[in-house]
């Protein structure tokens, strides 16, 4: 009797029919953007087929190993197998230069992304691939929610940046500091709230408890809300269950789990959602 067939594995030759494979990429800059923020800006001719506008979309980071060569690392994206691998968000992208800005929240050298967000350097390498779709590309609501953490702050940052300029709701930002507040070019009629939360390893009930306490106008809204898996599902169960604000109208996002690694919350989330 043949063995049972294993499970299928992604092949990196031959990338999904209208997806280019990873391309391989420069880092040109690294620079701390606040005290819990790293930026690499990211280049390469590989990235001219990047679409514009794309700021806010999720992408993907392929790691090299340690001590890795950029020949070497540039076989294995093409041939595999696969390297490690962590989405992120972009948050500019500057076609006319080739330049695309990524940012990592600093967990030390613990990690591997953040490991190599604290260690890369000017011509350093790694592994780009996307962006996906942007996840606020029209904006037609008359009041705006717009809810994130540390890890989602690219995503929310490029939501309202990239609104009509009159604009009007409620932004509220969990950071792990005062200096992690950002400067963000939000319509005048959004009303930014920084929380200071400086342990994320435990969940926190205070930013679900200002969007209860929010004074909800009549209207349309539309909502950009990400961050910690645990806090966005009960802030999805208010938004769609108590509120009854439309699906269509939400976009609502878990980033990350307390306790697991991103491999894992994404196994979780695809069982959640089966």
């Amino acid at each position: 009797m043949p063995a049972a067939p294993g499970p299928v594995l992604p092949d990196l030759k031959r990338p999904a029919r209208g997806k280019p494979g990873p391309r391989l990429v420069t880092v040109v800059a690294n620079r701390r953007i606040t005290p819990n923020m790293i930026r690499l800006t990211l280049t390469g001719p590989e990235l001219a087929d990047v679409r514009p506008n794309c700021e806010g979309a999720n992408c993907k980071i392929f790691l090299p190993g340690a001590g890795q060569g950029r020949e070497d690392f540039a076989r294995q994206l093409k041939d595999g197998p696969r390297p490690v691998v962590r989405t992120y968000t972009v948050r500019h992208w500057r076609p006319e230069v080739l330049e695309l800005d990524v940012d990592f929240v600093d967990h030390g050298l613990g990690g591997p992304a953040s490991a190599f967000a604290n260690r890369a350097q000017p011509g350093d390498f790694c592994g780009f691939a996307g962006p996906g779709p942007v996840k606020l590309s029209e904006f037609y609501a008359d009041w705006y929610l717009v809810a994130a953490d540390m890890s989602a702050l690219p995503v929310a940052a490029a939501a309202l940046e990239a609104m009509p300029r009159d604009a009007r709701g409620v932004a509220i930002f969990e950071v792990t500091s005062a200096g992690d507040r950002q400067e963000i070019d939000a319509p005048a009629g959004i009303e930014q709230h920084w929380l200071v939360h400086p342990d994320p390893h435990h969940p926190s009930p205070v930013q679900e408890g200002m969007i209860r306490a929010l004074d909800w106008p009549a209207g349309r809204v539309q909502t950009c809300v990400a961050g910690e898996s645990g806090v966005i599902k009960a802030l999805r169960g208010y938004l769609h269950q108590e509120r009854g604000l439309d699906r269509k109208d939400t976009y609502v996002s878990g980033y990350w789990k307390i306790g697991l690694v991103e491999d894992e919350h994404q196994q979780e989330k695809r069982r959640e959602s089966a």
